[in-house]
């Protein structure tokens, strides 16, 4: 499930993981050790400057059951969105 790009600009994350000073797997690593702090439900946005993240994060959250919503190619950086599904 894919959100749109304005509607995950005004989207209010549970928790946000800035991952931007690490390269691949490092924003997936940072994600996987955070995902325990937020609630089933709740939305973790993980912040990366790596572009490895655009397909490694959909690939993990699969994976793992969560949903991957989507991401936000702003200020030079990414910013990555997933809803905790169990």
């Amino acid at each position: 499930m894919t959100v749109a790009v304005e509607e995950l600009k005004g989207l209010k994350s549970d928790l946000v993981v800035d991952a931007r000073a690490t390269s691949c797997p490092g924003p997936i690593l940072a994600a996987k050790k955070a995902i325990g702090q937020i609630p089933v439900g709740g939305v973790m946005e993980v912040l990366a400057s790596d572009t490895g993240t655009l397909k490694d994060l959909p690939a993990w959250c699969k994976k793992m059951g969560h949903d991957y919503l989507g991401s936000v190619d702003d200020a030079g950086y990414l910013q990555l969105f997933l809803k905790k599904m169990k």
